[in-house]
């Protein structure tokens, strides 16, 4: 099966997709002739131009986000004979919705969001949980239509409270523009002999450790977590770990990592413990045959004071 790649771009109604699609598709660097399936998911106010297109291999399909079917997005690519597509998201609808009836052979190759610097914050605060989903699985974020001098900290905070790896432009209305080269700190030291996580930073801990899970090999941590039995798991494992919000009441999900210890049927689920573990890099079932962190207890003390807050958030 011939894989064809996808480059989606991400962001709300007027955020400056169209136009970088169009001057993209008009670069002979990245339109060297690929028949291209262009869909459209969002029709703002500035529409496409392919009169420069370097070549005329481009066709597009305007689309409904929240009714199009794997089938029809099929037919679409093999009407066209299409080797990539290039997708216009509506910012309106969940990433991974569309993502979910992409055909099996197409492959998100890059995803790029798009903010407007003059209402993104305002999205994020009445709509957090689709800004959230475009920053979580996006590659960049280009936040444009700043003024010169602008202070860019909200931006790059907003950005790295959803992706640590997220790379970060900044677009600016004099048509210069600047990367973000904020080199972010953990708050707890992973060169500790112990690495002592607080309650609010559990979130933050459970996904660098999950993306990054080599640089915590045979390292040692400690931290407040509740019991999960693992399903189908042996007696001596169980997932300690804490419920973790992104972005909102809607999105709550536990996020353990699974454990060694050979009392594990001994405990309580949804108690609160503290725990000392050392971390191993290996395969798990939970991770679907990918490596991730397996702890193996040191220390189990039971009958600890819920974490405070007791949800974590990033």
């Amino acid at each position: 099966m011939n894989q064809i790649p996808v480059y989606a771009f991400t962001g709300f109604l007027d955020s400056g997709k169209t136009k970088f699609i169009q001057e993209t598709l008009e670069d002979p660097r990245f339109n060297a002739g690929e028949r291209t399936l262009l869909l459209i998911f969002e029709e703002g106010e500035e529409e496409y131009d392919f009169s420069n297109y370097p070549f005329k291999n481009v066709f597009m399909e305007v689309v409904d986000q929240e009714t199009v079917t794997t089938k029809e997005l099929q037919a679409m690519a093999k009407k066209c004979h299409a080797q990539r597509v290039v997708a216009e998201l509506n910012g309106m609808q969940l990433v991974g919705d569309i993502y979910s009836r992409f055909p099996e052979e197409w492959v998100v190759a890059q995803e790029v969001m798009f903010a407007d610097s003059n209402t993104i914050m305002a999205y994020n605060a009445n709509m957090r949980n689709l800004v959230m989903d475009k920053l979580v699985g996006g590659q960049m974020v280009v936040f444009n239509r700043l003024t010169p001098g602008t202070d860019t900290t909200p931006f790059h905070k907003l950005a790295r409270a959803a992706n640590r790896r997220i790379d970060i432009l900044y677009d600016y209305t004099d048509g210069t523009t600047a990367y973000d080269d904020v080199e972010d700190p953990l708050p707890f030291d992973i060169q500790a002999p112990v690495i002592e996580i607080k309650d609010e930073d559990y979130a933050l801990w459970y996904r660098d450790v999950t993306e990054e899970p080599l640089k915590y090999d045979g390292k040692t941590v400690s931290f407040k977590a509740q019991v999960a039995l693992l399903r189908r798991a042996k007696s001596n494992m169980f997932a300690p770990g804490r419920f973790v919000m992104t972005c909102c009441v809607d999105d709550i999900q536990f996020c353990g990592v699974p454990c060694n210890y050979k009392y594990a049927s001994a405990l309580v689920p949804r108690e609160w413990i503290h725990l000392t573990a050392t971390i191993k890099v290996e395969n798990h079932p939970v991770y679907k045959g990918e490596l991730g962190p397996v702890l193996t207890a040191i220390n189990v003390e039971g009958g600890a004071a819920p974490a405070q807050p007791d949800v974590a958030t990033f």
